[in-house]
């Protein structure tokens, strides 16, 4: 069960906003109202130092929800989808920097979130990658445009299409992490960086923030463009069984003959 209705936590401690994800049954993926509550959060932060996005029970994020995809509805997938789009733009136009503190796995639109936040810290036992091809989807929302920038073009397209695992070491030695830390020591070193941004100018803080977002603002066409490709894949052979494969923890089978839910026989 989640510790709050909503499924995110935002709560303020000292000078930095924490948003916790906590739906741990389904590894922290989020729905709709999960998403729009982070998006609020990110978009209201104008009276802190930082904005700390964290996971509980043992993983980050999963991303979006894949419960969805199985038996899609259009419409509430298109609200999901753009709302995946709006949060991950509201972390990069956050006017505070984003730390995101990463304790578990890190996978598909969770790893997206690693992306577009600002800086990031990683316990030992943190794995990151992405799902995309591997569950009927793409990672449109910065693994196929901003994280080359971050880690280099080759191992951004090896991580987006191959959907493989990386540990926290191996994303750190990338690029794709800032510090990695023992297990158990996250809280610390989130609150020893909290630290040094809280001697720091908040006003060119966010003036360096906004500049830095170049690339960024370079990749958002691309990145509209490849949610509105998602959406219109809505319903797709290949979201069905990405997506039915993950939730049935099988190995999905994208090649071989199709199965009306209704028939016995293989189409």
């Amino acid at each position: 069960m989640s510790g709050a209705p909503e499924g995110v936590h935002v709560e303020r401690r000292g000078d930095a906003l924490w948003v916790t994800i906590d739906r741990p049954e389904r590894r922290n993926a989020y729905d709709l109202t999960m998403a729009q509550r982070m998006i609020t959060a990110f978009e209201s932060a104008v009276d802190v130092d930082a904005v700390v996005l964290t996971g509980a029970g043992g993983a980050f994020c999963a991303g979006g929800a894949l419960d969805q995809l199985g038996e899609p509805d259009p419409a509430q997938l298109r609200e999901l989808f753009t709302a995946s789009w709006r949060l991950v733009d509201a972390i990069r136009s956050c006017p505070r920097p984003v730390i995101a503190a990463v304790d578990g796995a890190a996978a598909g639109g969770g790893n997206e979130l690693v992306v577009a936040c600002d800086f990031a810290i990683a316990t030992q036992r943190s794995t990151f990658g992405q799902t995309g091809p591997r569950v009927g989807s793409a990672p449109v929302l910065g693994a196929t445009q901003v994280m080359s920038v971050q880690i280099g073009e080759k191992r951004a397209k090896e991580m987006a299409m191959l959907c493989r695992r990386y540990s926290a070491e191996q994303a750190l030695t990338m690029g794709l992490v800032n510090e990695v830390v023992a297990d158990g020591e996250l809280a610390e070193a989130v609150d020893r960086w909290l630290g040094e941004i809280h001697q720091l100018s908040p006003r060119y803080l966010e003036i360096a923030k906004v500049s830095s977002n170049l690339w960024w603002n370079a990749a958002r066409a691309d990145m509209h463009a490849g949610v509105t490709s998602l959406i219109q894949a809505i319903g797709s052979e290949d979201m069905r069984e990405g997506a039915n494969a993950f939730l049935e923890k099988r190995r999905p089978d994208f090649r071989g003959p199709r199965r009306d839910p209704n028939d016995t026989e293989p189409r």
